[in-house]
């Protein structure tokens, strides 16, 4: 059972928008709801960066400066989903999409990601 999977990315044209989700499998996180989770991305030939993130229970929610005001984090504890909300995608918003707990690192478990693309 893959621990983390994410969806809901495709190509968009400038100015639209996408939601993306992230399940966490029962096996890995079934006490998802004590976690604090976060979505990250990966541009081509850029390190992962963090984009979003949201506490365990939702009372605190956090954004990298550049997409500030345009998404939006949130989840599901019940369904051990995550989501953003993306508005005003813009060109610099293509990357793959990773969702994970907040803290993660390069030695925690991964998904696959989810492909964003932001062109006309």
């Amino acid at each position: 059972q893959v621990p983390l999977v994410e969806s809901g990315g495709r190509k968009v044209q400038p100015g639209g928008s996408l939601t993306l989700s992230c399940t966490a499998s029962e096996r890995t996180f079934s006490d998802f709801a004590n976690y604090d989770m976060a979505w990250f991305r990966q541009a081509p030939g850029q390190t992962r960066e963090f984009v979003a993130s949201i506490n365990y229970n939702s009372g605190r929610l956090d954004y990298t400066h550049s997409v500030n005001g345009r998404f939006t984090i949130s989840r599901d504890n019940a369904r051990r989903t995550l989501y953003l909300q993306m508005n005003s995608l813009e060109p610099g918003d293509t990357a793959v999409y990773f969702c994970n707990k907040e803290f993660a690192s390069t030695s925690d478990v991964w998904g696959q990601g989810t492909q964003v693309t932001v062109s006309s």
